[in-house]
Parts: structure tokens; C-alpha cells; sequence
């Protein structure tokens, strides 16, 4: 059997599409850091919530952590 494998250099495969490369990174890296914020407020009101009682009160606090995060992390 023939071995078809390319064995020139890499550089001469397919040009890349790097704004499409960084805008995809960018959204994983925007992703990556409203979903940790997401998860720390969540745990932390789900604490809060167990600990001192209140639903309303646990809700609260999730949406001022949601909104003091999301304004330091833009």
C-alpha cells in the first residue's frame, strides 16, 4: 500500500483563520469567567441561604454578587 502522508512542512497546509481563531478565544475566555462568577455566586448565596435562612434573602445577595462581578469583570 501507498503511504499518502504529506512530508512537506507544515507551514504549506491550510492558510488559518486567525480573527476567527481570536474571536473564538475571546468568547471562551468571556465564557470562562461570567460561568466562574456564575458558580462562586451561586455557592456563596446557597451558603448564605443555609447558614443564616431565607430564601429571599439568599436571592438577594446572589444578584448583588451577579452585579458587582459582572461590573469588575468587564
Amino acid at each position: 500500500m501507498a503511504d499518502h502522508a504529506p512530508t512537506g512542512p507544515v507551514e504549506l497546509g491550510a492558510k488559518m483563520d486567525y480573527v476567527e481563531h481570536e474571536r473564538t478565544y475571546a468568547g471562551f475566555l468571556t465564557l470562562a469567567k461570567y460561568g466562574s462568577l456564575f458558580c462562586a455566586g451561586i455557592l456563596i448565596a446557597m451558603a448564605f441561604g443555609f447558614f443564616v435562612g431565607g430564601f429571599f434573602s439568599a436571592t438577594i445577595l446572589f444578584i448583588l454578587i451577579m452585579a458587582v462581578g459582572g461590573f469588575i469583570l468587564r
